[in-house]
């Protein structure tokens, strides 16, 4: 008798079952047809399935998905969309062009309340320090003393100060301007406008923008609380720093109004409601429309009714920037 190792079977074995697995899958996937990055495969019924490629040959000739993702070759693009179950396609042959960061929409610049509050506390305390009070031989000036001083002095004649004389008093004492809360200098400047402005609305009884003595006075009270305002939006308040985006803009809540950037949205990178002509781009009338909706109703906590807005650009705001302010 002869003694046969198993060792001597198993090489005989082994590549027989592989011929035999390759003639099996050959003849069962004869007939079927899989999809680009797709394979076919026998289960363990025996039966043909389509699966996605388990590798691809290793030959590089680069493609560029419409992912805007670069591929080794067209096998790989193909066999990613059927892993990830996206549709991608093959954009052009090469490698993709390094896209440029699409740019969201900028948060405008914007005078919180506590900015605002920050710069009336300043101005303020600067008047209090130029206090004097009577002495045996001289009459000293009071507050109102202090204030109307400086109201005369700004005034161009109409007996009101308007945002610009308003600003050109702050500047006076140096250390009232020294608002850094952006990081250039540009957006500093305007942010003092806009707190500025945001003063002025403080006490602004008639809604001219301008100040009075009187509303200049109750503006810079000592013991003048100022109201909080919040923005209102479909029956909803929202509190100061809040912020939406509106099509390709972002509004903020500042003060008790919503302030909104005012891009155009042309860019195709942009988001524009879909309108009944495919392709339509909103308009500048659509756009303010749409500003007006979004600003309707802007209210004063506690609230009690909501009051009536309409679109009223800031005298000092810049060409991209936008307002609603109550009326």
């Amino acid at each position: 008798l002869f003694k046969i190792h198993v060792t001597e079977i198993l090489p005989i074995c082994v590549c027989v079952c592989a011929d035999s697995e390759v003639q099996s899958k050959s003849k069962v996937c004869a007939n079927v047809f899989c999809g680009a990055g797709r394979e076919c495969v026998v289960t363990e019924k025996g039966e043909p399935s389509c699966l996605c490629i388990e590798s691809c040959k290793p030959h590089k000739r680069s493609v560029c998905g419409s992912n805007s993702k670069t591929y080794r070759n067209h096998c790989e693009l193909h066999r990613d969309a059927c892993l990830t179950g996206l549709k991608i396609q093959v954009a052009h042959d090469g490698h993709c062009q390094e896209k440029k960061a699409e740019q969201a929409a900028a948060s405008p610049v914007v005078c919180y309340v506590a900015d605002r509050n920050e710069l009336r506390h300043r101005v303020i305390q600067w008047l209090q320090t130029e206090v004097v009070p009577d002495g045996w031989f001289i009459k000293g000036s009071n507050f109102t003393d202090i204030l109307l001083k400086y109201f005369k002095n700004y005034d161009n004649g109409d007996s009101t100060l308007d945002s610009s004389e308003l600003l050109k008093f702050i500047q006076h004492n140096d250390s009232n301007v020294d608002m850094q809360s952006y990081a250039d200098q540009e957006s500093n400047k305007l942010l003092r406008s806009l707190c500025v402005d945001a003063l002025i609305e403080l006490s602004d009884e008639n809604a001219d923008w301008k100040l009075s003595f009187d509303e200049f006075l109750n503006c810079l009270k000592p013991g003048f609380n100022p109201p909080e305002k919040k923005c209102a939006l479909e029956d909803e308040t929202y509190e100061d720093g809040a912020e939406t985006q509106v099509e390709c803009n972002r509004c903020v809540c500042a003060c008790g109004n919503w302030v909104c950037t005012a891009m155009t949205c042309t860019d195709k990178t942009a988001v524009v409601e879909e309108t009944e002509e495919a392709g339509q781009e909103m308009t500048e009338e659509e756009w303010s429309l749409r500003v007006t909706e979004l600003n309707k109703h802007q209210c004063i906590t506690p609230v009690s009714t909501l009051e009536r807005c309409v679109l009223q650009p800031m005298s000092n705001y810049s060409a991209y920037l936008t307002t609603l302010r109550v009326v």
